[in-house]
């Protein structure tokens, strides 16, 4: 599922270079306790997305330890791909989807130092997917641990194009 970005523009309209990679946004079920999404002004700021896939977190435990670098970096692009469904929420069509920024928190331990290889994992799909509109300005941070022993967790900030 991981490839390098490619310095070519991808063709096609979002949704097709998606399904082109043999993936589908996911449905995101509501939660009580916060919004998947909140628009202030243009801005749009996604709840932090774990890996889950169909209810079930696809991964759990410390990168670095449980973990290892190939894992985590699928689990960041399933987590991008659940930002990418609550930002689809917030503003209709997935060609409408604008990324600003993206922080991505990677449980590790406290000698791992490859987090930005484990971010890159997720930018390469928003690339891949929305192209231009996918280029974000980033931040990839090594935490102690995540809610549900997730190995990855990502926010985004985006907007509507």
């Amino acid at each position: 599922m991981s490839g390098p970005a490619t310095a070519t523009a991808p063709t096609g309209s979002a949704t097709d270079r998606l399904q082109a990679l043999g993936l589908d946004l996911p449905e995101l079920p509501d939660n009580p306790y916060y919004a998947h999404h909140r628009a202030v002004d243009s801005s749009i700021h996604i709840s932090g997305q774990l890996p889950y896939k169909d209810g079930w977190l696809m991964g759990q435990g410390i990168v670095g330890r449980d973990v290892d670098l190939e894992t985590a970096r699928e689990l960041a692009r399933h987590a991008a791909l659940n930002a990418l469904a609550a930002a689809v929420q917030a503003v209709g069509e997935l060609d409408r989807v604008r990324i600003v920024q993206m922080l991505v928190f990677v449980a590790s331990t406290p000698d791992f130092g490859e987090q930005s290889q484990v971010a890159n994992a997720a930018g390469e799909l928003l690339i891949e997917v929305l192209g231009e509109n996918g280029r974000h300005a980033r931040t990839a941070i090594g935490v102690a641990g995540l809610p549900v022993n997730s190995p990855v967790e990502i926010q985004m900030v985006c907007t509507a194009v």
